[in-house]
């Protein structure tokens, strides 16, 4: 019997973080990869011709501050562990970016779509986000590119939201359980993208409950019209996989099955782990139904022991589901004419915040004015403070800013961060 050769090459980028878990029996802890890499091994995943297990780079600090303001310095803020994640994310971009794999899946922890462009500490068991990190090194290497995020995680990625928000050639879609009803409290249909870049935000947060059938719905109704309007140069899953039927920390019910189809469905060029707390139930399947989905092979037996329709929530679609997505895609082909929060303060777009950070216990109060500006998407002050008295005021220049927005940034001082 012949070996299949994988349709497309993939590079898995396998990274399990043994040194970093936030306590012995937290969720995000080092065996929701090792079932994993059994699992992989078992069914003789790189036996298969085509695909093949990778190993991380260590990001450094200087990749990290491409992307964040870490305060009070980067190395509060991010771990070995956390260079390693993330660097795990550039070495799969840079298997794409190289030609040597088609696909690239980065399974690697800790998971980062929760840590924002200011980052005090851990929020959702996320310090640094690694899709951002890598986007920036992939634009360093190849300049302008387009790119699309869709984040299938069950929880708001309210951090990469926070770091595209106001820059209209990333395209950030998130489906979610709905914010009312789960951490992070975000991802409402109505956020819609900063002054810069309305509509480049889409949110699609989907009641408790929802199975495979509402998901692909979404997906076919929304996430592939807009992908196909978009037209990206590089299509990324921020794979989470806590909507799951058996995660202990949601309330949805989709099976590997139903992520395999998912994914074979957006294709994109790379896929990044996120959350995903069934360590046996779910990832260990899951992740294999992904890795056959990416390579081009046939996912068709992948289900869970346990698996049934029933417990996958049938093939419901609901019509708050249908509601849902027909708004959210209403919201990008024609968005509002303002950010659905923050005011107009003179030549300035001005909102402000209050961020938590769960995990450390970390109150932020942040203030963030944006230029309006016609030539660009235009700077953003970010003045920052948290309830220790340390504060910070830092300013980001967008990759392209004109020369006008450049000046005043040359004029004032602060942390300055400038975009890949």
């Amino acid at each position: 019997m012949s070996i299949p050769a994988a349709r497309r090459t993939l590079g898995v980028v396998f990274f399990p973080a043994f040194d970093w878990a936030i306590s012995p029996t937290h969720p995000e802890r080092e065996e929701r990869l090792l079932y994993t890499q059994d699992q992989l091994l078992e069914e003789g995943l790189f036996d298969l011709p085509g695909i093949t297990e990778e190993r991380p780079e260590l990001a450094s600090y200087a990749d990290i501050e491409s992307v964040h303001f870490c305060l009070p310095g980067v190395e509060k803020v991010c771990s070995v562990s956390h260079l390693a994640s993330a660097g795990g994310c550039i070495r799969a971009a840079d298997l794409i970016l190289e030609g040597k794999k088609d696909r690239a899946f980065a399974l690697v922890r800790p998971p980062g779509h929760h840590a924002m462009r200011v980052s005090w500490g851990n929020r959702g068991f996320c310090n640094i986000n690694n899709e951002a990190v890598m986007i920036a090194a992939m634009r360093r290497k190849r300049g302008a590119l387009r790119i699309a995020v869709v984040d299938t995680d069950c929880h708001h990625g309210d951090g990469s939201q926070d770091i595209f928000w106001n820059d209209p050639d990333t395209l950030f879609i998130s489906i979610h359980q709905d914010g009312r009803t789960l951490y992070p409290g975000t991802g409402s249909v109505r956020e819609n993208g900063g002054i810069g870049a309305l509509g480049s935000t889409v949110n699609i947060p989907l009641p408790p409950g929802t199975g495979d059938a509402g998901y692909l719905y979404a997906v076919e109704q929304v996430v592939l019209p807009i992908l196909h309007d978009f037209q990206p140069d590089f299509i990324i899953n921020s794979a989470g996989q806590d909507n799951h039927y058996t995660d202990p920390l949601t309330d949805m019910r989709l099976s590997a099955h139903g992520y395999a189809v998912i994914n074979s469905l957006i294709d994109p060029h790379l896929s990044v782990l996120e959350g995903g707390y069934s360590i046996r139930g779910a990832l260990p399947y899951v992740n294999l139904g992904i890795c056959l989905a990416m390579a081009g092979l046939s996912f068709e037996y992948i289900h869970e022991p346990d698996y049934s329709a029933a417990a996958s929530g049938g093939n419901i679609v609901s019509d708050s589901v249908k509601r849902i997505c027909g708004e959210a895609l209403e919201r990008y082909l024609h968005p509002a004419s303002e950010p659905f929060d923050g005011h107009r303060s003179g030549s300035w777009w001005v909102r402000n915040r209050e961020v938590y950070y769960d995990t450390d216990g970390i109150f932020e109060h942040r203030r963030e004015s944006t230029r309006l500006c016609s030539n660009c998407p235009g700077i953003t002050v970010i003045e920052t403070s948290v309830q220790s008295g340390q504060r910070a005021v830092c300013l980001l220049e967008p990759r392209n800013v004109c020369e006008t927005c450049r000046a005043y940034a040359r004029e004032h001082g602060g942390v300055v961060l400038r975009e890949a």
